[in-house]
């Protein structure tokens, strides 16, 4: 260790600790001699890293290199974490330096510092340290060709099963390296194992990671949404989370019409009796139904829905009145001939019923919305017109009705 130090103060001799530049050929030799320890190659770095040089990037990627390399030299645990803080301090170099050369190697170092698999030679896991700094790298250094080895290796982490605190820790710094690199790169084949993160049991903390990060990797994931929201292997609070996912996105309004086409029919098409699941189907039918209206109608299959939303409250005794009104006020605001003729046929099933009944609250409530709709359509058609005539001047209906009938009248001339 006295050779080894004695070179570093020559090395360093009259230099400032943080240097914008050192000469650091004579470390690096100092760093590789083939009987130096790992210990004594960690104060070698701990020093350069210290030192506040700039432009060694070329440095870090030998001594990377050499590490890799001298890893089957570890017989003891206190090794296996020399080497690991060691790793993390050249990756971390790696990065700051956005050396690129290096990519290769940092991938070399994910699969050597893997959590997963202990040790041979100590039959111990490593940390996850070094397989984080160096997945956090390889985003730095913009190695974009092994975005799909991180994914694959996200979607392994996510499929691991926790046995024990120290796994858990371990795992989620793997996992919080994967999310870093897979952030930095913006690709959205990111977006899904990233969004499985949030939706995993992991701790909060990096499932806040995960949360902060998908804004990030996509403006658009409306692609992904739809596959996760229609898959039959997603339930439904992962399909509600998803689309909620969706509403935080700068996604352009066709994308949310597309996603919420999709949410819509799901939360109608998924059957299942559990109530849970049922109250998440919900609310995401009547998020959707809110977005259709904003964001329009991206195919006609979704009136059929629409009128679902409307028929099924309708016949229950137990109607979810808040989706008839979210509904009622999206076939206003779209306007269209098949939206005011879906708002004509409730009229037409209200007139029969004001007619013989039964008429009550309920009625008497969906009434007065299917009318207030059909008046902010615009509509001129003449069914609707010959329909609210006749309501206007039949004494069956109230003064009330009969008044909301005529004011629908005027808003369509």
């Amino acid at each position: 260790m006295k050779r080894s130090l004695t070179a570093l103060i020559l090395c360093l001799a009259g230099i400032p600790l943080f240097a914008q530049n050192v000469n650091v050929s004579g470390l690096l030799n100092d760093y590789k001699r083939q009987d130096g320890t790992f210990a004594e190659r960690y104060e070698i770095l701990e020093i350069v890293r210290d030192s506040g040089s700039t432009g060694i990037g070329e440095f870090y990627h030998e001594a990377l290199k050499f590490l890799i390399l001298r890893l089957p030299d570890i017989v003891s645990r206190a090794d296996q974490d020399i080497a690991e803080r060691s790793a993390v301090i050249v990756c971390q170099g790696i990065g700051a330096e956005k050396y690129s050369d290096a990519s290769h190697d940092l991938w070399q170092t994910v699969e050597a510092f893997d959590v997963t698999r202990p040790l041979a030679r100590t039959r111990i896991n490593f940390e996850g340290q070094a397989m984080q700094a160096a997945l956090t790298a390889i985003g730095q250094v913009d190695a974009r060709n092994f975005v799909p080895a991180i994914v694959q290796r996200l979607n392994q982490l996510n499929s691991e099963t926790f046995r024990d605190p120290d796994t858990r820790r371990r795992i989620q710094r793997a996992v919080v390296g994967c999310i870093s690199a897979l952030e930095t790169f913006k690709d959205i084949s990111g977006y899904r194992p990233v969004f499985y993160v949030y939706m995993g049991s992991y701790d909060g903390a990096v499932k806040t990671i995960a949360s902060n990060a998908l804004p990030n990797i996509t403006d658009d994931p409306s692609d992904v949404i739809i596959e996760i929201i229609m898959s039959s292997s997603s339930n439904p609070p992962v399909k509600l989370e998803a689309w909620k996912e969706l509403l935080r996105t700068r996604a352009p309004d066709e994308s949310k019409a597309r996603a919420a086409a999709a949410a819509l029919s799901t939360g109608w098409t998924f059957a299942t009796t559990d109530r849970g699941y049922q109250a998440s189907l919900r609310e995401m039918r009547k998020g959707a139904i809110d977005i259709i209206r904003e964001c329009g109608v991206a195919n006609d299959s979704v009136y059929a829905d629409l009128k679902k939303s409307y028929s099924a409250n309708f016949i229950s005794d137990r109607p979810d009145n808040d989706e008839v009104m979210l509904t009622l006020n999206a076939l206003g605001a779209i306007g269209s001939d098949q939206a005011v003729s879906l708002l004509y046929g409730f009229l037409q099933e209200l007139n029969a019923r004001r007619r013989s009944g039964p008429w009550g609250n309920k009625e008497r409530m969906y009434f007065e919305w299917v009318v207030l709709c059909i008046g902010a359509t615009g509509t001129k058609s003449p069914e609707v017109v010959l329909l609210l005539t006749t309501i206007h001047r039949n004494s069956n209906y109230t003064r009330r009705e009969q008044s909301m009938a005529e004011r629908a009248l005027n808003q369509n001339r």
